[in-house]
């Protein structure tokens, strides 16, 4: 009989770290793989996303719709309450024998709870991470106390873990998946990616991602009227725009940036790129800006500059190709402008990804391999003064 294990996703940027680990499971005899879509993918104004899960030729085994098209219904409860319930039915049926989850989002916070409920083990995947400033540092050390085997991506992160009464044995470091993911995709041309997207690469050019700020004390209205203030400033440069994400405060943002495109000729807003799209215009982009972890994760790989605004990604290691700065117009624009300093230039070729270099994927997969998943539900909190 096969191992089945069901892989949750529920955003596109999830999606894109979790396809080559899918794709290992999937391609082995003696495993099946399941997936349940939920999230900005089931979701229109973020693109249907659910479409690049079946374009790689994978089977949506269930869907567990969460956001409301009325957007006043999209309180964060509300769409766990959804989740939850969802969850739970999704998973009554399929009855895996391991559950799959990555990050630290309030759907996989659910889908992990109505595991946990229903006694299936959980293997968690970039764990162990802190982001003090968003809601969802909770959710990701919640998820950790739920799950049996734990996948970081880097040794602080596994000790973060370990530090939270995980039995070290459950517990490794297999590195970044967004590494696997950049480097195992088929890039697209410039002409090519021109053609697809209808716009032309100009002398300067910039992939600009942010998300919402949900526990910072300045707001996302302002974040990012300073952030467009400093993007109007720059000439001649291309400037693509990626929607946000779905958290609280992403309707007004993506408002700004509808209006911003429409007054701006050189800006573009595209729902969602997908993995391939994004990861082929980094060869052509001077580098990124926002405050999405892309900037930390992936991006240091492909020698690009990144500048990460804000406090959304503090208390993640980063690369010397980061560039941190204030989330006001003239700080951001002065870290736009150091990219192209002599000093950055020689960081930014020196700069070495702390998130590991790939393989995370197939490190993932043969510990799954090997382990027993009809023992793991319970488990005793480790105290470090066992170690």
């Amino acid at each position: 009989m096969k191992t089945k294990i069901c892989v949750v996703t529920g955003t596109r940027a999830e999606f894109g770290l979790l396809r080559n680990l899918m794709l290992l499971i999937e391609k082995d005899p003696n495993f099946e793989l399941q997936v349940i879509s939920t999230g900005t993918h089931l979701d229109k104004k973020f693109g249907n996303t659910e479409s690049e899960i079946i374009e790689c030729g994978f089977k949506i085994n269930r869907r567990v719709p969460i956001l409301s098209d009325t957007p006043e219904h999209q309180s964060t409860v509300e769409c766990m309450s959804r989740g939850l319930l969802g969850f739970s039915s999704a998973l009554e049926t399929l009855m895996p024998d391991l559950l799959v989850v990555l990050g630290d989002r309030s759907e996989i916070f659910t889908a992990a709870i109505a595991a946990h409920l229903k006694k299936i083990p959980i293997a968690h995947i970039h764990g162990g991470e802190t982001t003090p400033a968003m809601l969802d540092e909770a959710f990701r050390h919640s998820i950790t106390k739920m799950a049996q085997i734990h996948f970081t991506a880097a040794e602080e992160y596994r000790n973060r873990v370990i530090q939270l009464g995980e039995n070290p044995r459950n517990v490794h470091n297999v590195g970044g998946l967004g590494v696997d993911a950049m480097n195992q995709m088929h890039l697209m041309g410039k002409q090519a990616l021109e053609g697809a997207l209808a716009l032309k690469f100009l002398e300067k050019s910039f992939i600009v991602t942010f998300h919402p700020v949900t526990l910072e004390d300045s707001t996302s209205e302002s974040q990012i009227s300073e952030l467009l203030s400093a993007l109007g400033r720059l000439k001649e440069t291309t400037l693509l725009f990626t929607s946000p994400n779905s958290d609280e405060g992403n309707q007004l943002i993506q408002s700004r940036l509808i209006k911003f495109v429409s007054d701006h000729e050189n800006a573009y807003l595209f729902k969602s790129l997908g993995s391939q799209v994004y990861f082929s215009c980094l060869q052509f982009v001077d580098g990124v800006i926002g405050n999405s972890s892309s900037g930390l994760l992936e991006v240091p790989s492909a020698k690009k500059a990144t500048v990460n605004i804000g406090n959304r990604q503090i208390g993640r290691p980063r690369a010397s190709s980061v560039i941190d700065c204030d989330p006001s117009e003239d700080s951001i624009y002065a870290a736009i402008q150091y990219i192209y300093s002599p000093e950055y230039r020689i960081k930014l070729s020196n700069a070495i990804n702390p998130y590991g270099n790939g393989g995370a994927s197939e490190k993932i997969f043969e510990i799954i391999k090997e382990s027993d998943l009809s023992n793991l539900v319970k488990k005793p909190f480790f105290d470090l003064f066992e170690m």
